[in-house]
């Protein structure tokens, strides 16, 4: 598994990106409030499934270049590094904003880093079939190209090519699993109050700056280590 200095690093740096506000949590909050909690699970299980896919396949990849084509990784180690202090300094400049659609409503949302703009609102109804839950998460999570890229730059300093690589990520799987499942029933259950939290004064602002900095520092870490 991995040492528990890396993990010290990973845990928090995943968690405040993974609580703030983006597509995956806003949808939950959303079906939360429009649809019961309970059915909202079927969502969350096809976006956990879609970040499981993403995570598997950006460490194997990544692990892959490692091992064969050493010269290349140390490239896209700087490349990563850059890439990862680049979100954390837009989350650092976001305003911090969010716009949520009517409870009632439900609509895919694009999202840059930090700041929501909801499209076109469609109806939804409490007899949405599960399939169809199940796979707005799951497409949510596996066709957005920045969350690819986020794994692919986040994930692979935290394995060992030294170390059997199916426990280290079985362990990072493990706990993005519980982060992102307990970030999504957090914003389920949270309705209203949730939602009041979120867009009082600058309470995503600041969100988005601890993540912003743990971000930053990842990235330096990445490139200098």
């Amino acid at each position: 598994m991995p040492d528990a200095a890396l993990l010290a690093v990973f845990i928090p740096t995943f968690f405040f990106v993974s609580i703030t506000p983006g597509m995956c949590m806003t949808l939950a909050m959303t079906l939360g409030m429009s649809i019961g909690v309970r059915r909202t699970l079927w969502m969350m299980l096809g976006e956990l499934t879609g970040v499981a896919i993403v995570a598997i396949a950006a460490v194997l990849g990544v692990a892959s270049i490692m091992l064969n084509y050493p010269q290349v990784f140390e490239i896209l180690k700087y490349a990563g590094g850059a890439y990862l202090a680049y979100i954390g300094i837009n989350m650092w400049r976001a305003k911090g904003k969010m716009a949520i659609v009517d409870p009632k409503l439900a609509s895919v949302n694009q999202v840059d880093s930090n700041q929501i703009q909801a499209k076109a609102p469609v109806k939804v109804s409490t007899k949405v079939p599960r399939a169809t839950l199940i796979s707005q998460g799951f497409i949510t999570a596996i066709a957005n190209p920045k969350g690819w890229a986020f794994m692919i730059s986040l994930l692979p300093p935290f394995i060992s090519v030294d170390k059997a690589i199916a426990p280290q990520l079985a362990v990072l799987l493990g706990i993005i699993m519980l982060t992102e499942s307990v970030s999504m029933l957090a914003y389920a259950t949270g309705g209203k109050s949730l939602r009041l939290f979120l867009t009082r004064g600058d309470n995503i602002r600041w969100l988005n700056r601890i993540a912003g900095s743990l971000m930053i520092a990842v990235g330096i870490w990445l490139a200098l280590g």
